[in-house]
């Protein structure tokens, strides 16, 4: 009969079933993980809100609003090549995800008007006018900008960096608006972006020749 119920991987840390066993038990291959919940969304945006005199400018972070974020990731296209009888792969082009946060809608942040205001960079429906992207060594456009989700540690100092790069707003929708519901109203908005980096630290340092040390 076996007597212990957890692979003894790590030197005397399993479970016993007769009890024997030290404080720490080894549960894989580490005792933490990075939590879901625990995470801020910071928007960097090349110029500030058309009037957002009372409700910020481009630094000021949704993090109080931002609910739940989808979408980060990408994928890379098969380039299939056959010859006689053979059938090989080769990487080809990549295709990013867009990224989908959820809001609460605050009442005091004004997160409805303010989301709006964000949107109106990409298309203005005041004026039916497109915002401007811009041109390296030309005008500064004020479309594309930058969305960091910053990962926090338990003790809720940040852990690492996801940066968004060349994100611009693409879809706002409301929320349902129902009597009979007893939740926030909510907004959506989806972003494209260009490429996105998983930052080594909580200074949006990159990796260093491709190794996970810190700068």
């Amino acid at each position: 009969m076996a007597d212990k119920y957890f692979v003894d991987g790590d030197g005397g840390q399993s479970r016993l079933i007769k009890g024997e066993m030290a404080a720490r038990p080894s549960i894989s291959t580490s005792l933490d993980s990075v939590r879901a919940y625990q995470w801020e969304v910071t928007f960097h945006f090349p110029s500030p809100f058309t009037g957002a005199d009372k409700l910020g400018n481009q630094n000021k972070p949704l993090t109080l609003a931002a609910k739940q974020v989808n979408g980060l990731g990408f994928s890379v296209e098969d380039i299939e090549v056959n010859r006689v009888n053979d059938k090989v792969y080769y990487p080809g082009r990549v295709s990013y995800e867009e990224a989908v946060i959820t809001f609460d809608n605050l009442a005091q942040a004004k997160v409805d008007k303010l989301l709006y205001e964000v949107m109106s960079k990409t298309f203005n429906p005041r004026t039916g006018v497109l915002g401007a992207v811009g041109a390296a060594g030309g005008a500064q456009g004020n479309v594309k900008g930058e969305i960091q989700l910053v990962q926090l540690n338990a003790d809720g100092t940040p852990r690492n960096i996801i940066r968004l790069m060349g994100a611009y707003a693409k879809n706002l929708t409301h929320g349902e608006y129902n009597y009979s519901t007893n939740e926030f109203h909510t907004l959506e908005m989806t972003f494209r972006y260009d490429n996105f980096i998983t930052t080594v630290d909580g200074k949006g340092l990159g990796a260093v020749n491709g190794k996970l040390e810190a700068e």
